[in-house]
């Protein structure tokens, strides 16, 4: 029987947006995990993807993991919860796209405290370095916020404020990656979803509460 060639994506032209391309790692995270890409394989996606703008783009990335029959998921718009009851402020981006925040730390550190924006994705890379976000007065820009975090032999702690939940969906390889939120969480405060890759490093943290001591603050275990 005749291969058909691949029909291109009825939506290629289509800018893509975070959770297209959350989707794509997901997928590439458990073709890591059960073997179907070497380490190697899947860094060279895993940078296609957080480099693709378009929904054409990430299509090809994962072609050929797609099981046969099986239809990729496809998001669905939520409605739009309201922020006023979040004991965490939370003040929603004129451009959600653009609310990115890139940290490279080579044999060196960088940090994140006081009244700063948790952008809706944090790139947090620590080569023989460290990060430190500190998140307990900060202000998140959108319900959901994701942290990117790789560690290759360095370091990322991570501190939530009291009540926000956190979601560990990171890969340790010869390293620990862990993440804890709290222990009563607020169905109103945000949530943080820590991936990426701790590589003989570590990615952890602590509730601001751990941290600040008894000020109604927040971590994100080791």
């Amino acid at each position: 029987m005749e291969n058909l060639p691949d029909r291109p994506h009825p939506h290629a032209h289509l800018r893509a947006s975070d959770i297209d391309r959350d989707q794509v790692v997901d997928v590439l995270r458990e073709a890591l995990m059960s073997g179907r890409l070497s380490q190697d394989e899947h860094a060279d996606r895993l940078e296609q993807t957080l480099q693709a703008k378009t929904l054409g783009e990430l299509e090809p990335i994962t072609r050929d993991l797609v099981v046969p029959g099986q239809a990729a998921p496809v998001p669905v718009a939520q409605p739009a919860a309201s922020t006023a009851n979040s004991p965490v402020p939370i003040e929603e981006p004129a451009d959600p796209n653009a609310s990115l925040d890139n940290m490279v730390a080579i044999f060196g550190g960088g940090e994140r405290n006081g009244r700063w924006r948790v952008k809706r994705r944090t790139n947090a890379i620590a080569v023989f370095g460290g990060h430190d976000l500190d998140m307990t007065d900060a202000v998140f820009e959108g319900r959901e916020v994701t942290i990117w975090a790789f560690a290759v032999f360095g370091g990322i702690d991570i501190t939530v404020p009291e009540g926000v939940t956190v979601r560990n969906e990171g890969v340790g390889i010869f390293g620990g990656f862990g993440a804890r939120g709290s222990s009563d969480p607020d169905p109103n405060a945000p949530v943080v979803v820590v991936k990426g890759l701790a590589l003989f490093g570590g990615v952890g943290g602590q509730s601001s509460a751990k941290r600040h001591g008894k000020k109604n603050k927040r971590h994100l275990g080791h």
